[in-house]
């Protein structure tokens, strides 16, 4: 098991999460609010922009291949390195799907 950290940006948060627990998980035993709603990686409220670091998700079903590099999504990542997150940042995908009143996601069905 490794430890890594994981610091908000823009928050002065900073936390120690093991490479075998979720970003999120440890938010929640740490007091820090961090959004989520489903917590099986499919409705993206937990997404935070991975502005440095790695992190391993792959059952984060919400995300395109190309938004999983970009993207976290907490209730599901695992840390690989240290992070940096900027939450609330959400993917192109759901920010589309916003502007198109949700058509877009419907779109995809």
């Amino acid at each position: 098991m490794t430890d890594y950290t994981v610091e908000f940006v823009g928050t002065g948060e900073e936390i120690t999460v093991s490479d075998k627990e979720t970003i999120l998980k440890r938010c929640i035993d740490e007091g820090i609010a961090q959004e989520y709603s489903c917590r099986v990686g499919m409705c993206l409220a937990c997404s935070a922009k991975i502005e440095a670091g790695e992190v391993t998700q792959p059952a984060a079903r919400g995300l395109t291949d190309e938004e999983a590099e970009e993207y976290a999504l907490t209730c599901m990542a695992r840390p690989l390195s240290d992070l940096k997150l900027d939450r609330g940042k959400y993917p192109p995908s759901i920010e589309d799907a916003a502007a198109d009143g949700g058509d877009a996601a419907a779109a995809d069905d």
